[in-house]
């Protein structure tokens, strides 16, 4: 069976990415959950990957780091699980939105930490955050109203795009940012999704907090 090693659910938004994408599409698979601040993590991780940071997906021979080329290999060894559209310009869309989530926004990132047990309220933003919000918000309209029809995901059925951005979900909601209608549907439809209430269900109970994505410390603040 597919492994795949995990960092804290409350935190860690690349790990989230790939074990949404195979939860929501049925892809059987072990857990193995490494906190980020235990002593040592970098050598826990370091036995399983070269890069010494998760996700990583451990299958049979091969190990399989970073979300996004995770995404590709489970497309790769199921392609009837929807990892992709079927459709070649819905994927091409798709794949193209997916890199680029994993390449870029890093304003917004940078001052808004995935943190899922924090209360919604708002902060203050820096005008590059916020143009970081608004092209996200801008290419989630376009995907829905090219493709979305089908459903309340980017192209309609849930996909691996959908797992990238989900992250980015969260942050917009935990920090109350305003935005349109149609992504703030969006943004609902995620967090309504079965996989993803499991996974903030076990982000809750987690206890660990990690200062470097507590936007208040040394408040951490908890639903």
């Amino acid at each position: 069976m597919l492994r795949l090693i995990i960092g804290n659910k409350n935190y860690s938004s690349w790990s989230l990415r790939p074990w949404l994408a195979m939860t929501a599409l049925g892809i059987p698979f072990k857990e193995e959950l490494v906190p980020l601040d235990a002593p040592d993590f970098k050598d826990r991780i370091r036995e399983r990957s070269p890069a010494g940071k998760v996700p990583v997906l451990i299958d049979g021979d091969a190990v399989v780091w970073e979300s996004s080329a995770i995404l590709e290999h489970l497309a790769e060894r199921f392609p009837d699980k929807g990892i992709w559209p079927a459709e070649p310009v819905a994927r091409a869309y798709a794949r193209s939105l997916a890199t680029e989530m994993h390449n870029g926004f890093g304003a917004l990132r940078s001052v808004a930490p995935m943190n899922l047990w924090r209360p919604v309220e708002p902060r203050t933003f820096s005008d590059e955050a916020m143009k970081d919000v608004r092209r996200i918000v801008r290419r989630w309209g376009e995907a829905r109203a090219r493709f979305g029809a089908g459903g309340d995901f980017l192209f309609g059925a849930f996909s691996g795009a959908d797992a990238m951005y989900a992250p980015v979900a969260t942050r917009l909601r935990t920090y109350a940012i305003e935005i349109d209608p149609v992504a703030a549907a969006y943004v609902e439809a995620l967090h309504a999704h079965p996989a993803f209430v499991a996974w903030k269900e076990a982000a809750l109970k987690e206890t660990g907090a990690l200062a470097e994505d507590e936007v208040d410390w040394p408040v951490v603040k908890r639903v």
